[in-house]
């Protein structure tokens, strides 16, 4: 079951909601509902499932209802229609005590600008919550010091947050949400108040943690080059709307609609698009069974200068050059491990294009993509050109 489940959630802001929730339902825009009544859409029916365990991005501009949609999450705002499960409970149907436990223990929030007491130390800023929940002093000192050294600052315990750079001042934040030992964490712009070299560290910081604690995240951003970076899916909104749900490489690759499209189109692809995303199938020669003779013919078929060696369990053993296999062919050579080169250039199905990029510069050969041993394609210089363009990948290597 997943931790979270959203359903046709809608939130309309306004003195007549049923009025426009009927418009709504005909099919009217948001644009059109506020000058006909003077609601403002702020939700319109919102569906999705979290995982446990994965970032979850919600994204968009200005407007579209991202802020919103994470305050009805945990019922900070009351929804016009629709339910929100965690761990199958519905957040509508609780009464105010239920509903202030599963705050506590089970969803925790980091904030845009950091909502630290200035007057209160790093520490005691990382125990509030727990001090809130009534844990004793020497258990919730224990637990707060254990989320400071997780986020790096747990030799700034005794610091005040005014003495602190903005970064650190959000780890702090992030601690003190850590350090309930939360099943989600709602992080709401977390790092936009920050500069963008900071910016980046703390989203490094942020991956790094997930690889340790695999927190179940709700990640809240207007910015595509963050949620494309951190995101494991993507939920895309715009006016009220959810418009595409997706993996980063979904969204970039195969967007719904014109929107999404243009959304895109400036995404620095290299950052986002992986060896997988560019690979093609790979003409092979079987080790087992195949002689020089064999390799030369396909590469003279396929118009390659290369072609690579495996078994037959697909396991990658080398590559053969063109120049190799015709000599061998003039000296007799029957035997592809003699001429075979075993020093490939290789990525795994995940590696960045960018990183890409830089290996296939000097490779006088495609790169070998390669999962637990097995061939699993090649990637050609044309393919990484096409894929930074943004058009189909279609280009062979001569």
């Amino acid at each position: 079951m997943p931790i979270i489940q959203v359903e046709n959630l809608s939130k309309i802001f306004g003195k007549n909601p049923s009025q426009a929730q009927k418009l709504l339902d005909e099919g009217y825009s948001k644009e059109e509902i506020l000058q006909k009544t003077g609601n403002t859409v702020g939700v319109n029916r919102a569906s999705f499932d979290v995982e446990e365990g994965e970032i979850f991005v919600i994204m968009g501009l200005s407007g579209s209802g991202k802020s919103t949609l994470v305050r009805l999450i945990n019922r900070l705002i009351e929804p016009t229609e629709g339910s929100v499960k965690i761990n199958g409970e519905n957040l509508a149907k609780m009464n105010k005590q239920d509903l202030r436990e599963v705050r506590r223990q089970k969803l925790s929030m980091v904030f845009q600008r950091f909502a630290l007491f200035p007057h209160r130390t790093v520490l005691s800023n990382a125990e509030f919550g727990l001090e809130v929940q009534g844990m004793d002093k020497s258990k919730r000192s224990e637990k707060a010091k254990e989320a400071l050294e997780l986020v790096g600052l747990g030799s700034f315990i005794n610091q005040l947050p005014g003495q602190l750079s903005g970064g650190m001042q959000q780890r702090v934040g992030l601690a003190r949400a850590l350090a309930n030992d939360p099943e989600v964490l709602l992080m709401d712009e977390a790092f936009s108040a920050l500069d963008p070299l900071i910016r980046k560290e703390m989203q490094d910081e942020l991956l790094d943690l997930q690889e340790r604690m695999q927190k179940t995240i709700l990640f809240i951003t207007h910015d595509l080059d963050e949620a494309l970076r951190i995101g494991d899916r993507i939920a895309l909104m715009k006016d009220g709307s959810i418009v595409q749900i997706g993996s980063p490489e979904d969204i970039l690759v195969n967007p719904a609609n014109d929107y999404v499209e243009k959304f895109v189109e400036d995404v620095d692809r290299s950052k986002v698009l992986s060896a997988q995303n560019i690979m093609k199938r790979p003409e092979t020669v079987n080790i087992e069974k195949h002689g020089p003779r064999v390799a030369l013919e396909r590469m003279r078929e396929e118009g390659l200068s290369s072609i690579y060696v495996t078994d037959r369990s697909r396991n990658l053993k080398g590559y053969v050059t063109a120049d190799k296999a015709s000599e061998a062919k003039k000296n007799d050579i029957k035997d592809l491990t003699e001429i075979m080169e075993t020093d490939v250039p290789t990525a795994s199905l995940d590696t960045p294009m960018n990183e890409i990029f830089d290996m296939i510069h000097d490779s006088p050969v495609p790169i070998a993509v390669v999962e637990d041993g097995k061939l699993r394609g090649i990637i050609v210089r044309g393919a990484v050109i096409s894929a930074l363009a943004g058009s189909e990948v279609s280009i062979n290597e001569s």
